[in-house]
């Protein structure tokens, strides 16, 4: 990064001044029992959203990542960041993962922000071997000190959670309650089973392949909508959204569809929202998506009426993606 952008990003970094109130979960190696926070309706509430233009995956970026992180009042002094990428599998001909050049980005921002920590990680539901995934998608290669800030969560100690769906407790990486926020990286695709796979659905990969096997069987078993709220549910509190839409996937996601160029992302701590906001942006009615339903004024706002609308327009940047047959009835009117 040139020296006139960090100073921006460090200049901006000590201008934000919103709150934000996450849980801590506990640090030690072994396992350990943590609280999920317990959700109250949403009945009238507000949300704001963030819509950026990023017309590549050009240094700029981080700037417009700034932009909106700043515009949605995100303050991330002294706090410990978990950067989560969504990092499934790799194919040369098409865009199935959050772009390096995102991750990167993120990584210097939320540091300039004078966050305490920032790390990378994920779990990737398909392949086994974490970093030589990392090394195909040139993640180890162009994020700096990448062997320093990269946590594969899939192999990880692990903590117990009581409650989840209908299983009596659930086991997760002890980095993901370390952290007293988790940013959602996700990618702007389309998915053959729940419609779309955002900010919400990118938390699949909190769950540890070593405990529940590739691809995440046991979310699977239990329901995919199902699980996708409930990892909202024990997470969102304490979450923020950056969804990669620079460059989405349409068709059959989310790993088989073809690249859609939008050239936005999108921001906020209401991760029911921002997936709402996106669904509007590709042409999707959230209202046809069953776990933004499930989720609405429960973990979040989805009704566009209520949803404070940052940056650019829906409208302005609304790039309808092609959706496979079983998703058809989902198109925006």
């Amino acid at each position: 990064m040139n020296s006139g952008r960090r100073e921006f990003l460090a200049v901006a970094g000590a201008a934000a001044v919103a709150g934000y109130a996450g849980f801590r979960g506990g640090r030690s190696a072994g396992p350990q029992e943590v609280k999920a926070p317990v959700q109250k309706p949403l009945a009238g509430a507000m949300s704001q959203v963030a819509v950026v233009k990023a017309a590549s995956y050009s240094h700029e970026i981080a700037d417009a990542m700034m932009r909106g992180i700043l515009e949605c009042g995100l303050d991330v002094t002294g706090k410990r960041v978990l950067l989560k990428p969504n990092l499934v599998e790799f194919d040369f001909n098409t865009c199935i993962n959050t772009d390096v050049a995102v991750v990167a980005a993120a990584l210097d921002v939320f540091q300039s922000l004078g966050a305490e920590e920032v790390r990378i990680g994920e779990g990737p539901g398909h392949r086994r071997d974490t970093y030589a995934i990392a090394e195909l998608t040139r993640y180890r290669t162009e994020v700096p000190k990448f062997d320093d800030v990269f946590i594969d969560l899939n192999r990880q100690d692990v903590s117990v959670v009581q409650g989840f769906a209908d299983r009596k407790e659930f086991y997760f990486a002890n980095p993901v309650f370390e952290a007293d926020l988790i940013v959602s990286l996700a990618k702007m695709k389309t998915h053959h089973w729940a419609g779309a796979t955002l900010s919400m659905k990118n938390y699949f990969g909190l769950v540890p392949g070593s405990i529940y096997g590739w691809p995440k069987n046991e979310l699977h078993h239990i329901g995919i909508p199902t699980s996708i709220v409930e990892l909202t549910r024990i997470f969102g509190p304490k979450s923020f959204a950056i969804v990669d839409g620079i460059v989405g996937m349409e068709g059959n996601g989310p790993i088989q569809g073809t690249p859609k160029p939008v050239g936005v992302m999108v921001m906020g701590s209401d991760l029911p929202a921002v997936d709402a906001t996106c669904c509007r942006i590709m042409g999707i009615d959230p209202a046809k998506i069953e776990y933004l339903q499930m989720a609405s004024d429960i973990l979040g706002v989805t009704e566009e009426a209520r949803i404070q609308q940052i940056g650019e327009t829906i409208q302005s940047v609304q790039t309808k993606f092609q959706l496979i047959d079983e998703f058809k009835h989902a198109r925006l009117a």
